[in-house]
Parts: C-alpha cells; sequence; structure tokens
C-alpha cells in the first residue's frame, strides 16, 4: 500500500471514530404530571442505564403543563394522570400535523389522606364530595372532633386535581355543577399535601399512593354509604375495588420513533412495570 492510500485510510478511520465517539445523544423531553415525576424520572435513570446513547430529561409542573408542552413542541413526551380532553387533541394535531398517540402505562390508587391523629377512617364519595364543595366544614359532622376541617387540593393545572372534581366532587358526572369550595387551599404539588395534612390535625387532602408514607393515614373510602370502605393499594387498584383508580398515560404526537419508541417499550416491558410497582404505583397487569 502506497503512502497515499495509507493517509486515506487513516483519515477514513480518524472520520469514523470521531463520529462515534463524539456524536451527541438523542435528548428527549418529558413534562408534565406531578403525581408522575418521580415514576418517570425512575424511568428515566434506569432506561439511560441501558441506553447510555439517549439522554431524557423529565419535569413536572402537572398533567396540563406537559400537554401545552406537547402543543407547542417543546416536549417529545407528556405525562398526564387524567385523558387528554379532544379539545386538547385537536390543538396538537393543528400545532404539529400529526395525530395524539396515547399510551396506557400504569394505574393509580387516588388516596385520601388525613393526620394520623384524626379518628376518622372511613368516608363515603357522598361525604368526600361535600367536603370538598364546602357542604361539610367539621369533623363533629363526620364522627371526628369539634375543628373546622382544613381541606387541600391541587392546583387546577394538575391532572389529579381534574380527575377528582369529576369522579369525587361530581361522582363521575365531569359536567356537574359542582365546584371545589373557595376556602379550600390549592397546593402546588402532591408533596405540600403529603407534608401539610402531617403538619395540621384537621387538614385533608388526596394524592397518588406513590406518595403516601407510613407517617400518613388513608382512609377506606366508600362508593356508596352502604358499601365496606376499601383502602387504596396495589391489589384494591388492579382488581377495581378501590372507588378512587385511575389510569396513568404517555401521550406523544404522532408514531413512536427512535429513543421515544424505545423509551415507551421499555416503560411497557416486564422491566418498566416491575418499576412502577417499586415506586408504590399499580402495575398493568399482575
Amino acid at each position: 500500500m502506497n503512502s497515499k492510500k495509507i493517509v486515506l485510510v487513516s483519515a477514513a478511520a480518524l472520520f469514523f471514530f470521531s463520529t462515534v465517539s463524539f456524536a451527541k445523544p438523542e435528548v428527549i423531553q418529558i413534562k408534565g404530571s406531578d403525581t408522575m415525576v418521580n415514576l418517570g424520572q425512575a424511568w428515566a435513570e434506569e432506561f439511560m442505564n441501558k441506553n447510555p446513547q439517549t439522554s431524557l430529561a423529565v419535569t413536572g409542573g402537572g398533567s396540563g403543563t406537559g400537554i401545552a408542552a406537547l402543543i407547542n413542541g417543546t416536549t417529545q413526551i407528556a405525562q398526564c394522570s387524567r385523558e387528554m380532553k379532544p379539545e386538547e387533541k385537536d390543538e396538537v394535531t393543528k400545532s404539529t400535523g400529526k395525530s395524539v398517540k396515547e399510551i396506557k402505562v400504569a394505574l393509580d390508587a387516588l388516596a385520601v389522606i388525613v393526620n394520623p391523629g384524626n379518628p376518622v377512617s372511613e368516608l363515603s364519595i357522598d361525604q368526600l364530595s361535600a367536603i370538598f364543595t364546602g357542604k361539610v366544614k367539621n369533623w363533629k359532622e363526620l364522627g371526628g372532633a369539634d375543628a373546622p376541617i382544613l381541606v387541600l387540593s391541587r392546583e387546577r393545572n394538575s391532572g389529579t386535581h381534574v380527575y377528582f372534581l369529576e369522579h369525587v366532587l361530581r361522582k363521575g358526572n365531569a359536567k356537574g355543577p359542582e365546584e371545589f369550595a373557595s376556602s379550600v387551599l390549592m397546593m402546588p404539588s402532591s408533596q405540600a399535601i403529603a407534608q401539610e395534612v402531617l403538619r395540621s390535625r384537621s387538614a385533608i387532602g388526596y394524592l397518588g399512593l406513590g406518595y403516601v408514607t407510613k407517617a400518613h393515614k388513608a382512609i377506606g373510602v366508600k362508593k356508596n354509604a352502604g358499601d365496606p370502605a376499601v383502602s387504596p393499594s396495589i391489589e384494591t387498584a388492579q382488581n377495581a375495588t378501590y372507588p378512587i383508580s385511575r389510569p396513568l398515560y404517555l401521550y406523544i404526537a404522532g408514531e413512536p420513533e427512535g429513543g421515544v419508541k424505545t423509551f415507551i417499550d421499555f416503560v411497557l416491558s416486564p422491566a418498566g412495570q416491575e418499576i412502577v410497582r417499586a415506586m408504590d404505583f399499580v402495575p398493568l397487569t399482575q
């Protein structure tokens, strides 16, 4: 081989190795549900360990934030603790030219929590609706102490807020007239609700099962007044006996491709679903 060929081969080899070594990783933005943000980060950490060529950035802000980001093109994946509304899907299609793809990735039991010092251990959906709409204002009306009820909710941008409004306050009638009372404190995160319930003996709030700790008291919920109370758990969410259970979703614009598809496949795999269980959410299958 003459020197000219050697130079050419060396240059080609240098180009190949520099391309392999310095190729930028694919960066995927995942935004949305605060309920799902810890789950999303756990998925992302394990996924990047196995796929170092892909970088995932997971942030919260609420399901509405993730949907808005999907509409304006600043995220590839929106994490949502509620279904996207038809008009939101239309906005995505209008802005991206692609239809929305919905992927159910887990289940969640939405726990209602009170301070451990509160003697009330179970409530019906009707009673919860009365509490959060302001019709019942004192714990003594529910068999508790003579103390005003401090009612906590997620803010309106939260998918958890929307789900609780439609399925608890409005008892499954999404277009019902019931609204949160003006006295309800709108909290910025599930963690804020968890902390305030531990601080205040008269507080009540709701959050995803993954945020409930041994320090909290999760009350049993009765679908109807005469029904037995059911506590939130992985088992009661899977068998649909707990009245406030819901699916969790990922949404994308168009069909998944590249790193997005690989990530979604991982989330739905046994390894991804084991992370769901480890984070105290509910896997899609036993």
